[in-house]
């Protein structure tokens, strides 16, 4: 069994930046891509940010690219999304997410675990 938890969500102003953490259970961290997904209010999960197995690949949705990084430490089985110069439209609940193939992707579906979100408020 796979878990997942997220921390590091919270209330920023315009223009900051939140750093959010995932922490994740099983043996194999190292074999699995990971993603990060948000989902505002009235809205469907999107993509944010998504990196291979080995950490030499991320890949970015066009709104965050910039201003968003992912990275990992697969000593450490966790993933980390650092979010700079954040946006009002920031807002939102932000999942991370493992692919156990291995196989980076953009979609919610590809994702076979969840964390159970943390809350991210960007005020203007």
């Amino acid at each position: 069994q796979v878990q997942l938890v997220e921390s590091g969500g919270g209330l920023v102003q315009s223009g900051g930046s939140l750093r959010l953490s995932c922490a994740v259970s099983g043996r194999t961290f190292s074999r699995y891509a990971m993603g990060w997904f948000r989902q505002a209010p009235g809205k469907e999960r999107e993509f944010v940010a998504a990196i291979t197995w080995s950490g030499g690949s991320t890949f970015y949705a066009q709104s965050v690219r910039g201003r968003f990084t992912i990275s990992r430490d697969n000593a450490k089985n966790t993933v980390s999304l650092q979010m700079n110069s954040l946006k009002p439209e920031d807002t939102a609940d932000y999942y991370c997410a493992a692919d156990t193939l291995g196989q980076v992707t953009t979609s919610v579906r590809d994702y076979h675990y969840w964390g159970q979100g943390t809350q991210v408020t960007v005020s203007s």
